[in-house]
């Protein structure tokens, strides 16, 4: 294979890795705290119809990604007073933001004019970055370097020690003076804005354009990608590389007809989520989590 072809690859890896990777090292942020939120489907997804809209309104990319993760904040608000101060089941709130995602977005779709899909404005879109040998996203650049800042806020600050004294032991990091609910509820916003984040990268940036099935499972990839990387925000990073990687492989095969005569693009399509189930499969029973994770702390 000529290098000039690996080019594409490589490029359409790095995207399909940013969405995966925001979301990942979010729940990663939460998780680290005792939160597990299942939910990151949903919230992806509606994030990437209010991104959407949000730039349409303020005629501007940047405006509907803060749009888009703003929705995601306010949702992980909702998910941590729900789990913290209410001691809601974390596993069911979070189904519920998948099914309350699905019929909410094909609802908006719906109203908007054309079911099922709905164009984002070219001259809102986020603008490439050209390199040369291609364009990247500045998304791209932000997705590394939060894997960075993330790691080191959970591994070398006071609030990082904080965050994981909680997902540990709450008792112990409440004696300690710890307002575990506080801490715990500030992880699930802050993982929220990734998560949402993520989704707007998908319609004001990625694709251009949402539809009911926009996020295709990749909320959960996050989630066994955050199984893979047991909470490393840099190892976060790798495992959304090899998604991306798969699945810009994937569409490259899409490409050419002659590779799709010998290998057909359906099983390739595959890829991905197969590689995703092996390394998740490799990585289950030697990740250790947190000991109150999914556990909602009630003080004695």
């Amino acid at each position: 294979m000529e290098v000039e072809h690996l080019w594409p690859i490589f490029f359409i890896s790095l995207h399909a890795m940013v969405p995966i990777t925001l979301a990942a090292i979010g729940e990663t942020i939460e998780e680290s705290a005792g939160l597990f939120n299942i939910g990151l489907e949903g919230m992806m997804l509606i994030s990437a119809l209010t991104g959407a809209l949000g730039a349409e309104y303020t005629g501007s990319a940047v405006g509907g990604l803060l749009v888009g993760l703003s929705t995601g904040a306010l949702l992980g608000l909702v998910f941590g007073v729900i789990n913290t101060y209410w001691k809601g089941d974390q596993l069911i709130t979070g189904v519920g933001i998948n099914l309350l995602a699905l019929g909410f977005v094909a609802f908006m779709l719906v109203n908007l004019g054309a079911p099922g899909f709905h164009i984002v404005p070219r001259d809102v879109q986020i603008k490439l970055i050209p390199l040369g040998v291609g364009a990247v996203s500045p998304l791209v650049f932000v997705t590394v370097v939060m894997a960075f800042v993330v790691y080191w806020l959970l591994h070398r600050t006071q609030l990082g020690i904080r965050i994981k004294a909680v997902g540990e032991n709450p008792a112990a990091a409440d004696v300690a003076g710890i307002s575990v609910n506080a801490v715990r509820l500030g992880t699930a916003i802050a993982a929220g804005a990734l998560i949402g984040l993520a989704g707007a990268y998908l319609s004001v940036d990625w694709f251009g354009a949402v539809t009911k099935e926009i996020t295709a499972g990749r909320g959960f990839i996050a989630l066994a990608i955050v199984v893979f990387s047991g909470l490393n925000p840099l190892l976060a990073l790798l495992g959304g590389f090899i998604f991306g990687f798969f699945d810009g492989f994937a569409t490259w095969v899409s490409t050419y007809p002659k590779i799709k005569e010998i290998i057909p693009w359906q099983f390739v399509a595959m890829a991905p989520y197969i590689v995703t189930l092996l390394v998740v499969a490799g990585a289950i029973g030697r990740v250790r989590f947190p000991k109150a994770l999914g556990i909602p702390y009630l003080r004695e």
